[in-house]
């Protein structure tokens, strides 16, 4: 008999004050805005009639605080999985990547060619993120078998994690997966093993 399919709901967490200036922003623990709140108040009114069995978050503030109005609303303790924090940006950290070209132009210039042949300089390999990011994915898809688990984390991850479990070249994610909304929520259903994209990037209320 096949194993009911699980379905995974990854959600960006709500804007920060980097964010909102287009700030590179990794392992940096940066505060949402006022608006990023707002944002995680409505991917709470969108997690209480989702039928969710599960909520897991990044490590990262942002996210933990950005999971708090879905897990009040469903009653469920949102658990925090360490695999789901952001990509270190290195250098790049609290850095536009403009300000960070005029101070290292060819480096962002192969950045920009090949993005996980060329990572910023002193920042973590993609491939290895996109690595431990889908392998907790795919552990919470075999621990909560059958059900829903909304997941909390972060940008530049989700999208490498999305090439990784999709099978679209990781160099790509940049191009395929422009970036992820605040709070908007892209849907993944795992079935014996197989991932597939369901929707991507909706927006919640």
């Amino acid at each position: 008999m096949t194993p009911a399919p699980t379905t995974l709901f990854l959600a960006r967490h709500g804007e920060t004050v980097w964010h909102a200036e287009n700030r590179y922003a990794g392992i940096s623990d940066i505060d949402l805005t006022a608006r990023g709140v707002e944002q995680a108040y409505g991917l709470g009114a969108w997690a209480s009639g989702a039928g969710l069995d599960a909520i897991v978050t990044s490590p990262l503030s942002r996210a933990r605080r950005t999971a708090e109005p879905a897990a009040r609303a469903t009653g469920l303790e949102a658990v925090v999985e360490p695999d789901l924090v952001e990509v270190d940006f290195g250098i790049a950290e609290g850095r536009t990547l403009g300000e960070l070209e005029a101070s290292h132009p060819l480096e962002v210039e192969a950045f920009r060619g090949d993005p996980t042949g060329h990572p910023l300089p002193a920042g973590e390999d993609p491939t290895a993120a996109a690595a431990r990011g889908a392998a907790a994915l795919r552990r919470l898809a075999d621990t909560h078998q059958g059900g829903r688990v909304l997941t909390v984390a972060h940008n530049t991850l989700f999208r490498l994690v999305l090439c990784r479990l999709l099978g679209i070249p990781e160099a790509d994610y940049r191009r395929v997966f422009p970036g992820l909304r605040n709070c908007a929520v892209t849907e993944l259903r795992v079935s014996a093993g197989e991932v597939s994209l369901m929707s991507y990037n909706v927006p919640t209320p």
